[in-house]
C-alpha cells in the first residue's frame, strides 16, 4: 500500500478514530489499532472496541491499494506532533508502514489486519431518520457526565435518548443526581428509546459533524451516518427507571440567584468542606437569601450569604459541593433557580427562563 494525503486532514482524522481504539487488547491485539484501508472505495480509516466503532472516508493519492492495521497510541503520538500542511505519505514494506512527511520519517511495525472485525451495523432497523448533530452533541453533553460509572446496573451507566411528540430528550442518573436535557425538534422524527452506553456517548458525539446524520437503530445497535463516515455503538437492552417519578412536582421553597455570585460563593464554602465533601445551604425567607456554610475541623469555617428571590418555607440541605456545583457551567442563563421539596427529598436546579435543562440532586443526611 502507498497513499498520499494532506498531513492535517490525516492527522485530524487519526485522533477522532483512535478515540475507539481499545487501549490494550491481550487477546485480540487489532483492536488496540486503526485500520487504513485503501481501495475501490477510497482511503478509510476504522476502529473499534467490539462496543463502538468508526469508519471515516479521507481524500488522498492511492498509488498502491491495499490494507493494513496500525497502532493507535502510536500513530496518534506520531500526528499530533506534526505542524503545518502539506503531503504526508504512507508506504507499507511487508510488516511495516512509514509514515514521511517532509524531512521526517517515521516507521511503524503493523497488527494482523486479517483479525480486524466488521463493524457491527443494525440488521433490521426499526427506525431511522435525520437531525442535525450538533443537537446531538448538545444533548448527550449536557448529561452524559451524570450517569453511574458502575456496572452493576447497566441502565444507570447509559444515556438515555427518546423522542416523542416532537421534543427529543436525553437523561442520565446515577441515583444521587440526575440531569435532563430537552430540544424541540423541527423536523419529523419517529418515537423511539435507547440506550448508550455512557462511557461511549462522549467520543460519539465528538466524532460527528454539526450538518445532518442519519440515525438507524434495532434492539442491539445503533448507527449515526453521513457523508464520509459512520460511527456504530452497541445499545444496552434494559428497562430505564421512570425517573419522572422522583422530580418533584411542587416546592417548599425557591430561590432565584445570580448564577456568578452562587457560583463564587460555592466555591470558597467549598475549601472547608470536610472529608464528606458537604456544605449546608440554607433557605431564609425572611431574610432574602441563601446561606452557604460548611465545616472543617483541620481547616476551618466558612459562611456565604447571597441575595435573591427567595419565597416559600425555610428550610436548611446538606449537600455534596461537587453535586451542587456540577451543573453550573452546563446552565446560559444569568441566573440560576433553586427549587427544594423539603428535608431529605431532592432539590431542583434550572437556569431561569430555561425549561430545556433540569438538574436533580439529592441531599446528603443533616
Amino acid at each position: 500500500m502507498v497513499i498520499i494525503l494532506d498531513k492535517k486532514e490525516f492527522a485530524e482524522a487519526v485522533q477522532s478514530v483512535a478515540r475507539f481504539a481499545q487501549r490494550t487488547s491481550a487477546s485480540l491485539p487489532v483492536l488496540s489499532g486503526i485500520a487504513i484501508i485503501a481501495g475501490d472505495d477510497g482511503i478509510k480509516l476504522r476502529a473499534t472496541n467490539l462496543e463502538t466503532g468508526i469508519d471515516l472516508s479521507l481524500a488522498g493519492t492511492i498509488k498502491e491499494p491495499g490494507v493494513v492495521a496500525l497502532p493507535a497510541a502510536v500513530l496518534r503520538e506520531i500526528t499530533a506532533s506534526l505542524s503545518g500542511s502539506g503531503p504526508l505519505t504512507l508506504e507499507q514494506s511487508g510488516s511495516t508502514v512509514s509514515v514521511q512527511s517532509g524531512t521526517g520519517k517515521s516507521t511503524l511495525k503493523t497488527l494482523p489486519y486479517e483479525d480486524f472485525p466488521v463493524l457491527p451495523l443494525p440488521e433490521s432497523p426499526k427506525v431511522s431518520f435525520s437531525l442535525p448533530g450538533a443537537v446531538l452533541r448538545s444533548l448527550i453533553s449536557a448529561v452524559a457526565g451524570y450517569a453511574s460509572t458502575s456496572t452493576v446496573r447497566p441502565e444507570l451507566a447509559s444515556v438515555l435518548l427518546k423522542a416523542e411528540g416532537g421534543t427529543l430528550t436525553a437523561v442520565a442518573t446515577d441515583s444521587f443526581r440526575l440531569a435532563e436535557k430537552k430540544i424541540t425538534l423541527s423536523g419529523t422524527v419517529p418515537p423511539f428509546s435507547l440506550l448508550i452506553p455512557a462511557k461511549n456517548a462522549l467520543d460519539i458525539v465528538q466524532s460527528i459533524p454539526d450538518t445532518d446524520i442519519g440515525v438507524s437503530l434495532d434492539d442491539h445497535q445503533c448507527v449515526f451516518t453521513w457523508k464520509g463516515g459512520l460511527v456504530t455503538t452497541r445499545l444496552v437492552v434494559a428497562n430505564y427507571p421512570d425517573y419522572a417519578q422522583i422530580i418533584p412536582k411542587a416546592s417548599v421553597a425557591e430561590a432565584v440567584l445570580l448564577k456568578k455570585d452562587f457560583e463564587a460563593a460555592l466555591k470558597r464554602t467549598a475549601v472547608f468542606s470536610d472529608a464528606f465533601q458537604k456544605v449546608r445551604l440554607s433557605f431564609q425567607t425572611a431574610d432574602k437569601k441563601i446561606t452557604l456554610s460548611s465545616q472543617n475541623s483541620d481547616v476551618g469555617d466558612s459562611l456565604e450569604s447571597i441575595s435573591g428571590n427567595i419565597s416559600g418555607e425555610s428550610v436548611e440541605l446538606s449537600f455534596n459541593h461537587r453535586y451542587l456545583g456540577a451543573p453550573l457551567s452546563l446552565i446560559t442563563a444569568e441566573s440560576v433557580t433553586l427549587s427544594a421539596s423539603g428535608i431529605g427529598r431532592a432539590m431542583i436546579m434550572r437556569g431561569t427562563g430555561d425549561p430545556s435543562f433540569l438538574y436533580l440532586v439529592m441531599p446528603m443526611n443533616q
